[in-house]
Formats: C-alpha cells, sequence, structure tokens
C-alpha cells in the first residue's frame, strides 16, 4: 500500500489555459487597424452622414435639420400613406412647434434594395437629396446637380 497520502485538491479553481493543440494562444482576430468591429446601422449611418455632408457644403441651412436613421417606418408614421407595394425609403417631417426640420432615412429598406456598398451610398444620397428637395422646395437636381447621373 501507498505511505504518502494523496494531496488534497485545491479548493479555487486553476487558470484555464485555451492552448489545448499546441498552437499558442488565441490572439486578436484582425488587426485593430480594421473596422471589423463596426455594426451594419453604424455603416448605414457613415453612409447617411457623408451625403448630409456633402449637401452642407452648398445648403448651409442644412445644419439646423435633424437627418434620423430607422430600422423600418413605422404605420402612422411620417409616411403613413403607404401600402403593401411601396415601402418608403425615406422619410420627412416639417418643423413645428419649436423642434428643427427631421429627414428620416430607413436603413432595411434601402439594404434590401442594394447588393453593395456602393449601390447603397448613391441610393442613400439619393433619398436624402430627395428629402432635402421636398424640405426646400426645390427640385433635387437643383440640390445636387449630379442627382440622377449616376
Amino acid at each position: 500500500m501507498m505511505d504518502s497520502p494523496v494531496p488534497p485538491r485545491p479548493t479555487e479553481p486553476r487558470p484555464r489555459r485555451r492552448d489545448r493543440h499546441g498552437r499558442g494562444m488565441r490572439g486578436p482576430v484582425a488587426p485593430p487597424q480594421v473596422p471589423l468591429s463596426a455594426s451594419r446601422a453604424e455603416v448605414f449611418g457613415d453612409l447617411v452622414q457623408d451625403s448630409v455632408e456633402r449637401l452642407e457644403r452648398r445648403w448651409p441651412q442644412l445644419a439646423e435639420v435633424e437627418f434620423l436613421v430607422l430600422d423600418v417606418p413605422t404605420a402612422g408614421g411620417p409616411d403613413s400613406g403607404w401600402n403593401d407595394e411601396a415601402v418608403p425609403l425615406g422619410g420627412l417631417v416639417a418643423a413645428r412647434d419649436g423642434r428643427p426640420a427631421r429627414i428620416v432615412v430607413y436603413r432595411r429598406p434601402v439594404e434590401i434594395r442594394t447588393k453593395n456598398r456602393d449601390e447603397r451610398a448613391m441610393l442613400v444620397h439619393e433619398i436624402v437629396v430627395e428629402q432635402v428637395a421636398e424640405l426646400l422646395g426645390l427640385a433635387p437636381e437643383s440640390v445636387d446637380p449630379r442627382y440622377g447621373q449616376d
């Protein structure tokens, strides 16, 4: 028989290691300069912001307008006149009761209608230009001379 007793197990848990197969510890999935952590909603918001900045250079009064990104249009929202055949891609809420005018771009309907980032950027810009034109009472071509040329 054994003369030496078995040492008791430590009560605190041991730190676990994930180097099970001898390949080294796991590192980051991507280098820090790659924008991997940006969600689709954040990327879409950046597209809207880029479009707004392009237009604000020509139309400084747009600085007082709120630009919003919503996932989907709501029934009874600013575009309550839509039906099953036509889902709005954007909307305009006029200024009232001390609130600034709001231009809304709906992310999911735009994403569904586009295949890649370039198409999405072009469609977002067209939507923003159309809504700004409606707000200012102008033709979209006068808001952005390059409207409709892409």
